[in-house]
């Protein structure tokens, strides 16, 4: 086997190894029956997740920035035509404009920047993507707790665990297993875009840490007995950290707040 290259390891880069994960994971990637219209993979490599993902797009944008690698992938997918391998940084890229869906095996490095680029694009529709467990664990809210990121983003986009892949399954093998998580884009969002507005507000104050707990946070901005009641209607207990309450709960906080 091919040994990783410099750029590899500098982007903290572990190439899956194991055909049958990377076939569960495009699955994952592609749930419908019908093909994905437009596709772009994170992080090529050397095309272990390619391929199974090629089997289920109309179009496939495979970006990766080690050009020792993009020699390989051209190499073997010459002759699948609706497969393009881009020689660079997937964060570099500019968004397409229609409809498109984003998967790959993400450098642990590079999750948050893969994620955010992710989030800016209007025209996303999902994105699956190998990341370590923690983080997937963290943004999904597996551990019993919420962060910023998701509460924030919650009105438009569902954040899921999908799996859990060992870290043997990759080459080299690194220190942590990976998460399977998937971020999708609500049909239609749970609030319209002055509700998101206050939304923002809303969860920005509550994780500000003023005041010392949710309640004290709120408070700042709301008066005593609308918080109270909001908290009532929410079934929180006033000492709740900001980091247990789950979305649902601050959808209610905000419609009791903002009413």
């Amino acid at each position: 086997m091919a040994r990783p290259t410099a750029t590899s390891r500098a982007l903290s880069q572990n190439f899956l190894a194991d055909r049958a994960t990377a076939e569960r994971f495009a699955r994952l990637a592609a749930p419908r029956a019908r093909p994905i219209p437009l596709l772009l993979e994170v992080g090529a490599g050397k095309g272990a997740l390619t391929a199974p993902l090629a089997r289920r797009c109309r179009e496939l944008r495979a970006y990766e920035i080690d050009p020792r690698l993009v020699s390989v992938l051209r190499g073997r997918f010459s002759g699948t035509p609706h497969v393009r391998v881009i020689g660079a940084d997937f964060l570099a890229a500019h968004p397409p404009r229609t409809p498109f869906s984003v998967a790959g095996n993400v450098p642990f490095s590079r999750t948050a920047a893969v994620v955010d680029w992710c989030l800016r694009a209007p025209a996303l529709t999902d994105a699956t993507l190998l990341t370590q467990l923690e983080y997937a664990r963290k943004r999904t809210g597996d551990y019993g707790s919420w962060t910023l990121l998701t509460v924030r983003t919650w009105p438009r986009y569902e954040w899921r665990l999908l799996g859990r892949v060992g870290r043997h399954s990759f080459r080299p093998v690194p220190r942590v297993d990976a998460g399977v998580l998937r971020v999708e884009r609500r049909e239609t969002p749970l609030l319209d875009a002055a509700g998101y507005r206050s939304w923002l507000d809303l969860v920005e104050l509550g994780f500000s840490g003023a005041g010392g707990s949710l309640r004290a946070s709120l408070r700042r901005a709301h008066p005593r007995r609308r918080v109270d009641a909001a908290f009532r209607a929410a079934r929180l207990d006033p000492g709740v950290l900001v980091g247990e309450v789950a979305p649902e709960r601050w959808l209610r906080l905000h419609a009791e707040l903002t009413r």
